[in-house]
């Protein structure tokens, strides 16, 4: 079983720089409030920590 991490969009990335843009288009988020679960790896934790004025970390502890 893989660990997942759930994580949410809080923060519109309109106006910032445009790699965080893409960042946020690669985490998979396409609107504003939307939630994601997301395999954790070391991969996704960076770009979950290059975004993470912009993301909050719902949970960690879900395994799929």
């Amino acid at each position: 079983m893989q660990k997942m991490m759930k994580i949410k969009l809080v923060k519109s990335p309109a106006g910032q720089i445009p790699k965080h843009r893409d960042t946020v288009r690669g985490l998979g988020f396409r609107r504003l409030y939307q939630e994601r679960l997301i395999v954790d790896t070391p991969q996704t934790r960076g770009m979950v920590k290059e975004v993470c004025y912009m993301v909050k970390i719902l949970e960690t502890d879900v395994n799929a």
